[in-house]
């Protein structure tokens, strides 16, 4: 796997610091791996090409945003090609993927930090330094927050981190691994560090792209497919779970069939279907 070999040669190790383990989280994990195999959804292995392809993804979906990356790099085969190029000429090589000119503009306004700090346009200095270091500088570069840092950390330096994207914020508030604290119910900075601090580090990069692939194809923010999902025995949702049941018997009431009651005395009651077994 890429990750391994990252992480082999990466000088510092990462802190071990950790919350309390969510329950059933080496299940979990363990499900999802069996089923998607730690796929890594094309991320790159060097730094500063991981985290223009991770700029090009904002909003967009994964086909979008791959031509998009595939568009620029075709126009500008070399980071020192891109880093000289203008706002206009880059955001017509991404016109396609959407919100061009502020990509342009992050893009742009990264290589001209990174060419100030490096001298050149790369992030391999980046290697040799701790994660809190590659965090902070990061961090600094436009359009980067804590889940852009940390993906460009965890795909193209091999460390222990978990960037938690909308698909790990809404499996692991699902599974109750983490508490909603904004009304959005988005995560807040703090909460991103909070559920790092959960998994182990050595299956942070595993549950960080297996949830996406969840995401994506069951646990989807409307109508998620719970029932033929493959954590539906361990995940205790029931916001999002029941409401469909419900709505399933809600429509078993309305097409009931009335009956004669045994005793013959005119009154109708409903056939009703049985209850689904997760109100057992």
């Amino acid at each position: 796997m890429l990750l391994v070999s990252a992480i082999a040669s990466t000088p510092n190790r990462p802190s071990n610091m950790r919350g309390r383990s969510p329950k059933h989280l080496l299940e979990v994990a363990d499900v999802l791996r069996r089923r998607y195999r730690d796929f890594n959804h094309y991320n790159l292995t060097d730094p500063l090409d991981e985290l223009i392809f991770i700029i090009c993804s904002t909003r967009t979906t994964e086909r979008g945003y791959r031509d998009t990356y595939r568009a620029l790099r075709q126009r500008f085969p070399t980071n020192g090609g891109l880093s000289i190029a203008s706002v206009a000429e880059i955001t017509e090589a991404i016109r396609q993927g959407g919100l061009s000119r502020k990509k342009a503009l992050q893009i742009q306004g990264i290589f001209g930090v990174v060419q100030s700090r490096f001298g050149r346009p790369t992030l391999d200095e980046l290697r040799s330094w701790s994660d809190a270091d590659c965090e902070g500088f990061l961090l600094q570069l436009p359009g980067v927050g804590k889940k852009v840092a940390r993906c460009v950390m965890l795909y193209a330096l091999g460390r222990y981190v978990f960037p938690v994207d909308e698909n790990c914020w809404r499996v692991s508030s699902r599974l109750g691994w983490i508490r909603r604290t904004r009304r959005n119910r988005s995560g807040s900075p703090r909460d991103e560090d909070r559920l790092q601090s959960k998994p182990p580090p050595r299956l942070r990069y595993s549950l960080h792209v297996n949830m996406i692939s969840l995401g994506r194809e069951f646990c989807s923010p409307n109508n998620p497919n719970c029932v033929e999902c493959p954590l539906n025995s361990l995940c205790p949702e029931i916001g999002t779970r029941r409401m469909g049941e419900m709505g399933s018997v809600a429509v078993s009431i309305a097409n009931a069939v009335p009956e004669k009651c045994q005793n013959g005395a005119g009154k109708e009651r409903l056939a009703l279907h049985r209850m689904p077994s997760t109100f057992e």
